[in-house]
């Protein structure tokens, strides 16, 4: 029996632990810790119950236990922080959390490391008009979706985010996920003249015509949302379905607030003067808007990834572009089947923003969050409820797939 999750492979059989295809140094019992957890991940599993099935009831202290579920943990990628894959349930015991998928029989067992190689990244380049170089990347098979870029991303150093990792994990299951750094930013040219919307819009383009799709469904995030609304007016016929979460149709300055707008002056002012600076203060500012809710780990990767992603004059520049989209005429002009999303207690974006995308957007179906985090953490109930919706709301006919 063979159990995948993640990018980790748990063989009963051989009693190994592989990621990506390689062997994991595990002591026996921190192994049998691990699979028992695995085998009766559908409830919460006691102390006595590790004691009996690992030790057979033998007298052991709590601290060897408790080195035995940090091995574990720590095995997996896991922390006790994090507890993405082992959840700690206080007074109870621990539970295996993270998705499972079976492998029994010899050909499943053969076919199980290709599955592992769809979820291995390609990346390509392709030219915007102006001659900024774009690098996009594909990951996973099945039916195409469309990731637009939004705040600083990078092709490869997300997969070592562990905000961002498990999130395009999940979106490329059953998918061929294809992403791009927006220009300015991660694997993009830095040197870049134009960040007008239209030309963060041109680079969608460019990026869907360089990939080869023909109909595909089409994420939008944050900022991504308004890029994927002025592609989705521009070229219906391209768009199987239409997801926005977090979305805004009017950036902070186009809000109707001096107040507001002399905010956001001082804060671009701030991003020049200690974007790059090694103390995270500056770049903390986002995080906290981004993720109340996230544990100091992931705080801290985050505060990275926005340091390595792009300079303090290109940040300066996208976040006052961002600031003046508005895509608001656009809205009822949309014919794509959309769904939009929004956390209720949204504070990069207010909620009442993603309201007015529906509302305005015919036909739109809107799904509340009930989530402070613009960045949705792996583990709250709204990851689970935004994953089910989109999910569902991707397995829905095109309308020329007939109902």
């Amino acid at each position: 029996m063979l159990f995948l999750f993640g990018d980790y492979a748990l063989d009963a059989d051989r009693r190994e632990l592989s990621l990506r295809g390689g062997l994991i140094a595990v002591e026996p019992q921190v192994f049998d810790v691990l699979m028992y957890l695995v085998r009766n991940r559908e409830r919460v599993v006691s102390k006595d119950d590790l004691l009996d099935a690992v030790w057979g009831g033998r007298v052991v202290s709590e601290s060897t236990l408790t080195s035995r579920i940090n091995a574990a943990r720590r095995a997996v990628g896991d922390s006790g922080a994090q507890q993405e894959t082992i959840r700690t349930v206080a007074r109870k015991g621990f539970r295996f959390v993270a998705p499972v998928e079976e492998v029994t029989g010899t050909a499943d067992r053969e076919a199980a490391p290709s599955r592992s190689r769809a979820f291995r990244q390609e990346t390509q380049f392709t030219t915007a008009a102006d001659g900024t170089r774009i690098a996009y990347a594909s990951v996973g098979a099945g039916p195409p979706l469309v990731k637009t870029g939004n705040w600083l991303t990078h092709l490869e150093y997300d997969w070592e985010c562990p905000i961002w990792k498990p999130f395009y994990t999940e979106m490329a299951c059953g998918h061929r996920l294809i992403r791009y750094d927006a220009r300015g930013n991660g694997l993009s040219d830095w040197t870049v003249a134009d960040f007008s919307f239209n030309a963060f819009v041109g680079d969608l383009q460019d990026v869907v015509n360089a990939s080869g799709v023909d109909k595909f469904a089409l994420l939008g995030i944050s900022q991504g949302c308004a890029v994927a609304i002025a592609y989705a007016v521009r070229y219906p016929e391209r768009l199987t379905h239409l997801v926005l979460y977090g979305g805004f149709a009017r950036g902070w300055c186009r809000r109707g607030s001096p107040e507001i707008r002399r905010q956001m002056e001082a804060i671009e002012t701030l991003i020049r003067q200690g974007w790059g600076r090694k103390n995270p203060a500056f770049r903390q500012l986002f995080t906290s808007a981004f993720m109340p809710d996230a544990s100091v780990e992931k705080a801290q990767s985050f505060n990275e990834l926005q340091r390595r992603t792009t300079s303090p004059h290109n940040a300066a520049e996208i976040l006052r572009s961002i600031n003046d989209f508005d895509v608001d005429d656009l809205l009822p002009q949309v014919r794509v089947p959309t769904l939009v999303l929004h956390a209720r207690g949204d504070s990069a974006q207010p909620f009442e923003e993603g309201r007015r995308l529906a509302a305005s957007i015919p036909g739109a179906r809107f799904v509340a969050l009930e989530s402070r985090n613009h960045i949705l953490q792996q583990g709250e109930p709204a990851w689970a409820r935004f994953f089910d919706e989109v999910r569902a709301f991707l397995q829905s006919p095109a309308p020329d797939e007939g109902t």
